[in-house]
């Protein structure tokens, strides 16, 4: 029987397996210091999501749910995927229910692997995770049908959405790139007003008027409705997690958007030091990524303590540059960013305060395109050795022209190292994911602000274990639980992630930091095929 609960939450009955594979010659898990993982800390409903591209490089997105049971079974569940024009004649395929013969496992060290049977095209749908604690984790997708990473989270029972709330969806349209964020408010019978901000193939569509309609579950259709002046009629499944952070996935043949709406309970921007992500491109074909902290002084400006690292096209920065800028308010829960120097990225932002952070959209019309967030840090919060860290990194390996997808789990010692493994997959149809590698390194910081930096290499003498042999990462404080992250070496990928700590034994004492935090992913260029214009 199927489970909904508001807002068309679709769950069905079916089962899901998480097959945790290791050969000879595989490093062993260890559990990380505070405690070990098992099947047990998977252990309800969870809602899993997939942003990434498939076997012919089309953008792909998934939004389903699961429940599972605690001991190894799956006892419902459903999957939403937007996959346009692929030889797999997928498309949209809305509330496809995940099929019996599936089953799951957690290893010591959190790290799970997935394999879905479903009832779509694409059959069975392998998906590789590592757990922070039994609420929350990082997800890629591990198969050859295609790759993406993701998050999945526990469901709270009985949630009925209301109230105000800001998004930040991304994903393709006919345009190319597209991405919009903005705020609504859920009013009697569902209907919604707000204001939103689009950026379409690098056009901008700013501080629109948004309408349109939430309907309540129980519903076999998409029902809810996003529409603004440039943008009408825009059809969503929407899975909650609980009434203050949603899913949303886009079910029509316009575009593939998928993202996170959290709620707006605060309709300033926050004064202090936030550290922030953002992905995009720099030019209309040059992937872009950018990290560091924001200094507002709570009178509109971003201060010159501000300090940004980047990468931009595979060259970063040598060092963190010093940047400031003004920020006016435009509308009820509505900002732009503006007025910057020295600042490498946008030159106008729209920026919409919520409980995941001050979500952010690059708006100045000028041809290029970003997303980004930025995290209000918790003053006095470090990065802790003896502690276990789950990872996920996203980005595009400009040497070889795929994306990259991995999953990391590591112990980062008192004394400035790290170890760990690592799963990878990328160029899906044409390389087997890569499993089970050695992961070492170090780590150091913090700087004044709450930066660090890791230098990590995979495999052994003998293999590189992942496609470029290792990373380096330079990563933000937000709140100790949880650390965003860029890619800083000069290795030719350009990619994006987080890190948090992992607690076994149960959740932190801010779960509302370290599971519902916006996490930032890279912007997706159409490759083999273009969406279709509505």
């Amino acid at each position: 029987m199927s489970v909904r609960t508001g807002l068309v939450l679709l769950l069905a009955v079916s089962t899901l397996s998480l097959l945790v594979g290791c050969g000879s010659s595989s490093p062993t898990a260890v559990a990380p210091p505070s405690g070990g993982f098992s099947v047990s800390n998977l252990n309800g409903t969870y809602v899993f999501s997939v942003s990434g591209i498939d076997v012919n490089g089309v953008p792909l997105s998934i939004l389903g749910a699961l429940t599972a049971n605690g001991s190894g079974g799956i006892t419902g569940g459903t999957i939403d995927i937007n996959d346009p024009d692929s030889d797999l004649s997928a498309e949209q395929v809305a509330d496809a229910a995940i099929s019996s013969g599936s089953s799951y496992k957690v290893g010591v060290d959190g790290r799970g692997q997935a394999s879905l049977n479903t009832s779509t095209p694409f059959g069975t749908i392998t998906l590789d995770f590592v757990l922070a604690d039994p609420t929350h984790g990082l997800v890629t997708e591990f198969d050859g049908n295609a790759t993406g990473s993701g998050t999945l989270d526990l469901q709270a029972s009985g949630t009925t959405p209301a109230g105000a709330y800001a998004y930040s969806l991304s994903g393709v349209d006919e345009s190319g790139t597209f991405a919009t964020v903005g705020n609504f408010t859920i009013g009697s019978g569902g209907f919604i007003t707000g204001l939103a901000d689009f950026n379409s193939g690098g056009a901008a569509y700013p501080g629109q008027t948004l309408g349109g309609q939430v309907t309540l579950g129980p519903s076999a259709t998409p029902a809810t409705i996003l529409s603004t002046t440039s943008f009408t009629g825009l059809t969503f499944d929407v899975y909650a997690i609980d009434a203050t952070h949603l899913k949303f996935i886009e079910m029509d043949s316009f575009g593939t958007l998928l993202g996170d709406a959290f709620s707006q309970t605060s309709t300033n921007v926050p004064t202090g030091t936030l550290a922030f992500t953002m992905a995009g491109f720099i030019t209309s074909t040059e992937p872009f990524t950018a990290g560091g902290f924001m200094v507002t002084d709570g009178a509109g400006n971003i201060t010159t303590a501000s300090t940004e690292d980047y990468n931009e096209d595979g060259t970063p920065s040598s060092a963190s540059v010093p940047f400031s800028a003004t920020y006016t308010s435009a509308g009820t829960g509505r900002f732009t960013l503006s007025n910057f120097s020295e600042f490498i990225g946008g030159s106008e932002y729209a920026a919409y305060p919520s409980s995941g952070g001050l979500l952010l959209l690059e708006i100045d019309g000028l041809g290029p395109i970003s997303v980004g967030a930025a995290y209000q840090q918790t003053p006095g919060a470090t990065f802790s050795g003896a502690q276990g860290y789950g990872l996920n990194l996203t980005g595009d390996n400009l040497n070889d022209g795929v994306e990259i997808d991995d999953i990391a789990e590591f112990t980062a010692a008192t004394g400035g190292t790290l170890t760990g493994i690592i799963d990878e997959n990328y160029d899906p149809g044409n390389t087997n994911p890569i499993y089970d590698q050695v992961l070492n390194g170090t780590y150091t910081g913090p700087d004044a602000s709450g930066r660090y930096a890791i230098s990590a290499t995979t495999g052994t003498s003998s293999s590189n274990g992942t496609l470029n042999g290792g990373f380096g990462l330079t990563y933000y404080t937000v709140d100790g639980t949880t650390f965003p992250f860029i890619e800083t070496d000069d290795s030719g990928q350009v990619a994006i992630g987080v890190l948090i700590e992992q607690n076994p034994s149960g959740v932190y004492s801010t779960p509302d930091k370290s599971q519902h935090m916006f996490v930032v992913r890279p912007l997706i260029k159409p490759r083999a095929a273009q969406k279709k214009a509505k």
